[in-house]
């Protein structure tokens, strides 16, 4: 119970993947969870799944685009849980997104959609819930990046680029906040097999361990940087990449 009376907002919690892995292993580890999706209806069945498991859960309904949506949803979860300490971002993607293409063939629109939903949310978030961790005296930000924001994203340019951002933000929030008692970290995941990223045969052939991984083990990773056993370390960010970014061209 490593969370145990921690109070959690998990943005994109309702999601089959990694969303889902990271809000069971909040809840399994104590915490109070406030799940926000972008289909309330995913964010009810997860809410639902922890309080059948004995955790305290609230459903939050949150177009991460709306910037609005994002205040109102952030404000909600420090009233229905009596405060905050943790702010998890999961939502993300590209290639789910927008057609994979080298860099000049992108248009402005798919960079501005990728942008939004990898970055540029996560920045507003952070902005919105920083006053309330000022006040307390306390508070952490774990974001789930990607390994294209460590190594060249091929026709992925936006995508690599914002997760990159995502490392530069926790490290100024590292520099401007660690005093005031303040962390920001940053999941590095590699290819992590989920329901819309499902492992294709062949694709494990540059991955050291051989496998992909599992959402859970993400999951692992953001529960340990959001628990005091993390209490030193911020604006760092843990690979769970089965290797990849480890392995050189001649590995």
């Amino acid at each position: 119970m490593r969370l145990e009376g921690r109070r959690v907002l998990v943005i994109g919690g309702g999601g089959g993947g990694i969303g889902r892995a990271v809000t069971r292993a909040f809840g399994a580890e104590g915490a109070a969870v406030a799940v926000a999706d972008r289909d309330p209806e995913r964010a009810d069945e997860a809410a639902d799944e922890l309080r059948a498991a004995g955790a305290t859960a609230v459903a939050l309904a949150v177009d991460v685009r709306d910037g609005g949506e994002l205040a109102a949803a952030i404000a909600a979860a420090v009233r229905d849980l009596g405060g905050l300490d943790t702010l998890v971002t999961v939502v993300g993607g590209q290639l789910e997104l927008v057609p994979a293409v080298k860099l000049h063939e992108m248009l402005d629109e798919d960079w501005d959609l990728v942008y939004e939903l990898n970055l540029r949310y996560v920045a507003r978030a952070v902005r919105l819930v920083l006053p309330v961790f000022l006040e307390q005296g306390h508070g952490s930000v774990v974001s789930v990046g990607s390994v294209t924001g460590i190594m060249a994203a091929p026709h992925q340019a936006a995508y690599g680029a914002a997760k990159a951002g995502l490392l530069s933000l926790a490290r100024t929030v590292a520099a401007e906040y660690s005093a005031d008692g303040i962390r920001m970290n940053v999941v590095v995941a590699g290819a992590i097999a989920t329901p819309v990223n499902p492992a294709p045969d062949g694709w494990v052939d540059p991955i050291p361990v051989g496998r992909y991984g599992r959402s859970d083990e993400v999951a692992d990773a953001a529960v340990y940087l959001a628990s005091d056993a993390a209490s030193y370390v911020t604006g760092q960010r843990l690979v769970i990449d089965g290797g990849v970014s480890a392995r050189g061209p001649f590995g």
